[in-house]
């Protein structure tokens, strides 16, 4: 196997272009005092050494400069997918460099990737899981180093939260199913417990009581297609079937769609309605068509980018839209609140 030859330094550029090491650093540097002739000597060189200037070294003082780190977990996850392309996206746009870690589920990986972000001098580390926990995000507040918290309930000072108002998604979500006429209605969860899945399951819980209706809980296995299979084998199964189901997010409200419709040979929205969270891609194809409410991924990115420009600590709240499709079923009403179609 053939030696790879090293990168090529400034150094290099220099003895080739018959200049010094700092005029090398001039030629480079924006406004920098260096003569035409000299600095056409150290292009030449440069191009035929095919050297680039390391900008990650070089700007590492500079914040706008040094990378972002996004820290999550179960990255091919379509929700964590898309959240991902629209938070490196933005940054693209707005010349940011971004740091993907990939903690996994296991808490000494996690421990392991946030640390990393130290090491790298990254500007700022954005935590999209509920993975890492509370003392690591503290490791980096304590290093000097900016955090945003995405969806975590971490009582944390110094750090930027951007929250979802599951308040609001929720009563609308406990309104669609009264209005729509369900009376057996079951809000199915993973096993996960992560804090963005317990708010929705218990604020979805309190706005039915508060309409005069109760809702069973099914929990178990991870937040994936698979469980939203076994809960709708094990719900529908029941001596007592719902007529309305509450996901607490998309995959798992297809899992239980493709179940109900293929193991039990149910008609949806007609025998049973289904509603889902989060607005993956997935929910919209044809053969979903998942009533869903949507999370506002580009609103986030958008807040991320503010907030590294922000000092101090900050929260915000964004809404998540009522997305209707075909797996609630409508309801006619003259009075009816803005979430009705």
């Amino acid at each position: 196997m053939p030696v790879r030859p090293p990168l090529p330094s400034a150094a290099d550029v220099a003895r080739l272009a018959g200049v010094s090491r700092s005029a090398v650093s001039r030629s480079f540097t924006d406004g920098a005092s260096v003569s035409d002739a000299t600095r056409a000597k150290v292009m030449a060189a440069a191009a035929q050494l095919n050297y680039h200037v390391n900008h990650l070294a070089r700007g590492i003082s500079k914040e706008e400069s040094r990378p972002v780190c996004l820290l999550g977990a179960d990255l091919s996850a379509p929700f964590q997918a898309c959240l991902l392309e629209a938070i490196t996206r933005r940054l693209q746009e707005a010349g940011r460099m971004a740091m993907v870690i990939n903690a996994g589920s296991d808490p000494a990986s996690a421990r392991e990737a946030l640390q990393s972000t130290l090491q790298y001098r990254a500007s700022a580390t954005i935590v999209l899981s509920g993975t890492p926990p509370a003392d690591l995000v503290r490791l980096c507040i304590g290093a000097g180093q900016r955090v945003i918290l995405i969806n975590r309930d971490d009582a944390l000072e110094d750090v930027h939260h951007i929250r979802i108002d599951y308040r609001t998604a929720m009563r609308d979500g406990a309104r669609m199913m009264q209005r729509a006429g369900c009376r057996r209605v079951t809000v199915v969860n993973s096993a996960s417990g992560t804090a963005s899945l317990m708010q929705r399951e218990r604020m979805f819980l309190e706005e039915m009581h508060l309409l005069g209706l109760e809702a069973q809980v099914w929990r178990g296995g991870s937040t994936s297609y698979a469980t939203g299979q076994r809960a709708a084998r094990e719900v529908l199964a029941g001596a007592t079937r719902p007529d309305g189901v509450f996901c607490i997010n998309d995959l798992i409200a297809l899992g239980f769609l493709g179940s109900a419709r293929q193991d039990f040979r149910l008609r949806v929205p007609q025998d049973l309605c289904l509603l889902g969270f989060d607005d993956i891609p997935q929910a919209g194809w044809q053969g979903h068509d998942l009533t869903t409410f949507a999370q506002p991924f580009d609103e986030i990115a958008a807040v991320i980018l503010r907030n590294l420009r922000q000092t101090g600590a900050s929260c915000t709240m964004l809404p998540a839209a009522p997305v209707w499709r075909g797996t609630i079923r409508p309801f006619m009403d003259n009075n009816a609140e803005d979430c009705i179609p």
